[in-house]
C-alpha cells in the first residue's frame, strides 16, 4: 500500500511537470524560440536534389542595360523572346502588369507573352488585402493568374511559409508557384480536401483549417540556378525543359525584399521558386500534430521518471543525459528528416522539468525513508530501554524472594507470602511484556485496539488503588474531587497503563506531604480525566516537548527520581489511538495538570465515589 502511494505521488509530480512543460511550450514566448530552432534544423539538412526550376533574374546589370525600371516592359519582352528559344516547360512571371504604360511597349510585351508557352501571370493584393490587382486587360487573358503575396513572420520578419490560397473581393487565387507546378505537370484544376490539395499526382499537405499554408523547404542559397536576363543566350541548355521564374532581383528596384531562414535577403521571385521546388520534389514539411507532440512529451516524462525511480546517484544523472540530448537535438532532427516539424520548447521544457521534478522528489523521498529508518531504529532502542527499565522492579522482587526461600528456612506463613509475591510479580512481569509488545504494535499502527465498554469509575478506582502504595510512602494524599461518570469504549489494559502512568508521575515529582487530585467531568459527550499535582511543574517550552520520547525536564532530572522519559509519549499514543487528546497546564514550582479527554457515554455515578474522597 505504501509503495503504491509513493508511486501515485511520484506519478503526480511527473504529471505536474508534464503540464508545466506543455504550458511553457505552447505560449507565445515559446514561438520566439521554436522559429529560430526551425531555421537551425533547416540549415542542418544537407538536402540536395536536381532543381526543376531556374530563376531568370532582372538584376542590376540588366536594369542598367535597359535604362532602369521605367523600361521594365521592354526588358521583359526581350527576355521572353530570348527565353522562347530555350524552350522552357513553363514560365512564371513575377513582375506585375496591372496598368497600361506605353502602347508600343505594351503591344510588344503582349506579343512576347502570347508567344510564351505555359505562361503564368502574377496578381497581388491591394487596398489592405481587400481586392486583387490583376494584369491590365490586354494581358489578363494570356495565362492563368497566380498570386505573389508573401509575408514575413510577425516576430522576426523571416519568410518561412506561403499561402497557397488567397481570397479577396470574393475571388480566390492560387499561389504563383502552385500554378507553375500545375502547368509544369500538365494537370487540370487542383483537387481539394479539408486536409490537402492535389495537383496532378502530387498531394500537398496544406489544410483548409490552417489557411492552406505551406512551409517552404528551402534549399541552400545558390542551389536553384539564377541566370541574368542578359545571359540567357549562353545558358539555353540550362533553361531547356525547366520551369522558369522571371522577376526583379536587384534590391534597389525590387518591391518585395524578404529574409530567408538562412539569414540572407532575397527577392520574392526566389521564394516562389523555392516553394515550387518544395512541391515539385515532394519534400514537404508539416508541423507535428498536438497528439504527436503530446506523445513525445509524455514519453520524455516517463523516461525521466523511470530513470530516477530505478537508478540512484550518479548512475541516474548519467542515464538522464541521453534523454535530455534527445529532447534538445535527436528527436527534432529525426522528426525533421521525416518531414515533421516538432516544436522545440515543449519537449525540452518537459524533459528538464520532469528530470528536475523526478530527481527532487526521489531525493526527498530517500531522505524521508532514511529519517524513518533512523527513527525506527531509535524507537526500537528506546522501547528496549523502556522494557528493561520496567522489568527491573518485578525481576528484582522475584530474585530477592527466591534467594530468601533458597537460603533460609522460613516459616510456612512467610514462605507462602514470598510465593504469593513471586506469583504476583511474575504476572506483573507478563503484563509489562504484553504491554510493551502492545505499545510497539500501537506505535507501528499494526495493533487493533480492543473495543470493549468499560466504566470510567472502575478505571479510575483501579489505577488509584495501584498508585496508593507509592503515594503513602511519600505521605502524599490522593484525592478524587468528583464522582466519575460515563462509559468508555476501548482497550482496558492500555487505558489503565495511561492513567496509572499519569498518577505515578504526579507522585514521583511531588514533594512529600502534598496532594494529588483526580478530577472527572462528563461534558458534551467527552470524559475529562484530570490528574493535578503540587510538584515541580514545567514552563511553556518544556510543555511543548514533554511528549517526545526520552525527553525529561531539567527539574525532573534534578529531582533524583529515576525515569526514562518514555512514559508520557506512550500515554499520548494510547490516548490518541482511542480518538482522544491530552491537555497540559503547568506552573514551575506549583505543579502540573494532565487531562485525558476521550469520547464517553453517560452512566450513573457510583455510590462508592464522592467528592473529596481520600485514598
Amino acid at each position: 500500500m505504501g509503495n503504491r502511494l509513493q508511486i501515485a505521488k511520484y506519478a503526480g509530480v511527473l504529471a505536474i511537470c508534464l503540464a508545466l512543460g506543455l504550458f511553457a511550450g505552447f505560449n507565445p514566448l515559446a514561438v520566439r524560440i521554436d522559429s529560430p530552432a526551425y531555421d537551425v534544423l533547416l540549415r542542418m539538412q544537407a538536402d540536395t536534389w536536381t532543381p526543376q526550376s531556374v530563376v531568370v533574374a532582372i538584376d542590376g546589370p540588366t536594369l542598367g542595360a535597359g535604362h532602369g525600371m521605367r523600361n521594365i516592359r521592354t526588358i521583359l519582352a526581350q527576355t521572353l523572346e530570348e527565353l522562347a528559344l530555350a524552350q522552357p516547360k513553363a514560365v512564371a512571371l513575377d513582375v506585375t502588369l496591372h496598368d497600361d504604360v506605353d502602347p508600343a511597349e505594351d503591344a510588344k510585351l503582349e506579343a512576347s507573352l502570347r508567344a510564351t508557352r505555359n505562361l503564368i501571370l502574377p496578381c497581388q493584393l491591394a487596398d489592405q488585402n481587400t481586392k486583387w490587382e490583376d494584369p491590365a486587360p490586354r494581358f489578363r487573358s494570356l495565362g492563368p493568374l497566380g498570386h505573389v503575396h508573401t509575408e514575413g513572420d510577425r516576430l522576426d520578419g523571416v519568410s518561412r511559409q506561403i499561402m497557397l490560397e488567397q481570397v479577396a473581393g470574393g475571388q480566390r487565387r492560387w499561389a504563383l508557384s502552385m500554378e507553375a507546378l500545375r502547368l509544369t505537370l500538365g494537370a487540370g484544376n487542383p483537387e481539394e480536401s479539408p486536409d490537402d490539395v492535389t495537383v496532378g499526382n502530387i498531394r500537398i499537405p496544406a489544410s483548409r483549417q490552417n489557411g492552406r499554408t505551406l512551409l517552404v523547404h528551402y534549399l541552400q542559397p545558390g542551389t536553384i540556378p539564377a541566370i541574368s536576363a542578359l545571359e540567357i543566350g549562353s545558358h539555353r541548355d540550362e533553361l531547356r525543359g525547366k520551369t522558369v521564374f522571371i522577376g526583379v532581383t536587384d534590391f534597389t528596384a525590387a518591391s518585395d525584399r524578404l529574409v530567408s531562414p538562412y539569414g540572407v535577403n532575397f527577392a520574392g521571385v526566389e521564394m516562389n521558386a523555392q516553394a515550387f521546388e518544395t512541391m515539385a520534389q515532394g519534400r514537404f514539411l508539416v508541423p507535428a500534430s498536438n497528439i504527436t507532440t503530446l506523445l513525445v512529451c509524455v514519453s520524455l516524462a516517463i523516461a525521466a521518471g523511470m530513470i530516477f525511480w530505478l537508478l540512484a546517484g550518479w548512475r541516474a544523472y548519467v542515464a538522464i543525459v541521453p534523454v535530455l540530448a534527445a529532447a534538445h537535438y535527436f528527436l527534432a532532427v529525426q522528426f525533421f528528416a521525416r518531414g515533421i516539424v516538432l516544436p522545440y520548447v515543449a519537449p525540452v521544457a518537459v524533459a528538464w522539468l520532469s528530470s528536475i521534478g523526478a530527481a527532487t522528489y526521489r531525493h526527498f523521498m530517500v531522505r524521508g525513508q532514511l529519517r524513518r529508518s533512523e527513527s525506527e531504529k531509535s524507537r526500537y532502542q528506546q522501547a528496549i530501554h523502556w522494557a528493561a527499565h520496567e522489568m527491573r522492579t518485578p525481576l528484582t522482587a522475584i530474585q530477592g524472594s527466591s534467594e530468601l526461600m533458597t537460603r533460609y528456612s522460613l516459616p510456612d506463613a512467610k514462605r507462602s507470602e514470598l510465593t504469593e509475591m513471586i506469583n504476583s510479580e511474575s504476572k506483573r512481569l507478563a503484563r509489562i511484556i504484553s504491554t510493551f509488545l502492545d505499545v510497539e504494535r500501537l506505535a507501528d499502527g499494526q495493533m487493533e485496539l480492543k473495543q470493549e465498554p468499560l466504566a470510567a469509575a472502575g478505571l479510575v478506582e483501579t489505577c488509584m488503588g495501584r498508585a496508593k502504595a507509592l503515594a503513602e510512602r511519600k505521605h502524599i494524599g490522593m484525592i478524587l474531587d468528583s464522582a466519575v461518570e460515563g462509559t468508555l469504549l476501548g482497550d482496558r489494559e492500555l487505558l489503565e497503563y495511561a492513567l496509572y502512568n499519569l498518577l505515578t508521575n504526579a507522585v514521583k515529582y511531588s514533594p512529600a506531604d502534598t496532594e494529588v487530585h483526580v478530577y472527572s467531568e462528563l461534558r458534551d459527550g467527552e470524559l475529562r480525566l484530570a490528574v493535578r499535582d503540587q510538584g515541580i511543574g514545567m514552563d511553556a517550552k518544556e510543555i511543548k516537548s514533554i511528549f517526545q520520547k526520552f525527553y525529561r525536564t531539567k527539574r525532573a532530572e534534578a529531582s533524583g527520581e529515576v525515569g526514562t522519559g518514555i512514559g508520557l509519549s506512550i500515554v499520548e499514543q494510547i490516548v490518541f489511538r482511542h480518538g482522544g487528546r491530552i491537555e497540559v497546564t503547568s506552573t514551575p514550582g506549583k505543579g502540573s495538570c494532565f487531562t485525558m479527554i476521550m469520547k464517553a457515554h453517560v452512566t450513573a455515578p457510583t455510590n462508592a465515589e464522592t467528592a473529596d474522597r481520600r485514598r
